[in-house]
């Protein structure tokens, strides 16, 4: 990890990085400083989006509503379908992967419009039919709420994947920040509930353990998009006064990791979590799951989101798409039906 001796400030990012980060950073809303209302933050953050593009073009994209969890409203759902020559080789007639995909945010922020140009690239990367979820958001519904809906989404998809026209045994789960936070936490529900199996875990620069003193959330917890008082206030907004970050489901770090689909984590040495997601890969090691990594030091968080502004985004893209496409081949599934 970085330590005293590295460059500090904006130096440290990749050529092209400054200029994107900056851009982000004036229109997004400064949350926990001048900005403390979620919903003035949806407000914010909705000025502050371009009109949708539609990009990158795939086959289908349809939306629906889908049951939620016991008690709990329908949760929509986009489901992207690739172009046929973008579709991967199917492992049976059953059809390729399935990816359900949940949106960062802070668990406050975002739907399935913000996050609509990623599905679309995973999509196109993969060749699989990504269902992007909408769930539920703090404060208007805490933890374990998001959580639940995760779950919940995740086994409609297994349920109804001769519908999507998955192959029952190459279903993933996948999200970015909070988004990969809830992934992780439905691949923890699909093991100790019995639920469906999950071939693979795609976590991009995730949340896996709010309560995190890493030297990450110190050396970047100012200066790169994300900062450590957007991540206190986003806490906040998820627990409550209430609720417990330190339970598995919150913090994934914390828990029994053994018996989880393998995974494949994205980090960004400029984000304050870098440093958990890193620490998550090699505790995933440690409980025998395999893991793979793909590390980019002179990226901040979110940069994903930027598609083919930055050489780094391609590339962690078109790497997340490899790995959705070759789980199909590899075909083993941890859960209800798998180790």
């Amino acid at each position: 990890m970085s330590g005293s001796s590295a460059p500090q400030g904006p130096e440290r990012l990749a050529p092209g990085a400054r200029e994107l980060m900056e851009a982000m950073t004036a229109v997004f809303p400064d949350v926990g400083v001048s900005v403390h209302d979620a919903a003035e933050a949806r407000r914010i953050f909705a000025r502050s989006l371009p009109e949708p593009p539609r990009e990158p073009p795939v086959g289908e994209v349809s939306d629906r509503l889908i049951r939620g969890p016991e008690g709990a409203p329908d949760l929509p759902v986009r489901i992207y379908r690739p172009y046929e020559e973008d579709a991967g080789p199917a492992p049976t007639p059953g059809g390729g992967p399935t990816v359900v995909f949940f949106h960062g945010g802070g668990w406050v922020l975002g739907n399935i419009e913000t996050h609509d140009a990623t599905a679309r690239a995973m999509c196109r990367a993969s060749g699989a039919v990504v269902v992007s979820v909408d769930y539920r958001l703090a404060p208007e519904t805490r933890f374990p709420g998001p959580a639940e809906d995760a779950y919940a989404a995740v086994c409609w998809a297994a349920g109804s994947i001769a519908e999507l026209g998955g192959d029952p045994q190459a279903l993933l789960v996948a999200g970015d920040s909070a988004g990969g936070n809830l992934a992780a936490a439905s691949a923890l529900m699909a093991r100790e509930r019995g639920g469906p199996g999950i071939a693979h875990q795609l976590l991009i620069y995730p949340v896996l353990d709010p309560l995190a003193e890493t030297e990450s959330r110190r050396i970047n917890a100012e200066g790169y998009f994300l900062t450590e008082v957007a991540m206190r206030w986003y806490g906040a907004q998820y627990f409550g006064p209430d609720g417990d970050p330190a339970h598995r489901y919150a913090a994934p770090l914390r828990a029994d990791l053994q018996g989880l689909p393998p995974a494949h984590v994205i980090t960004a040495g400029c984000d304050p979590l870098c440093d958990e997601g890193r620490d998550y890969a090699a505790k995933l090691s440690d409980a025998g799951v395999p893991v793979s990594e793909a590390h980019f030091p002179g990226m901040f968080h979110g940069f994903l989101g930027v598609g083919d502004l930055l050489p780094d985004a391609s590339e962690a893209m078109a790497g997340l798409g490899k790995v959705i496409a070759s789980t199909a081949s590899n075909r083993k599934i941890h859960g209800e039906h798998g180790g």
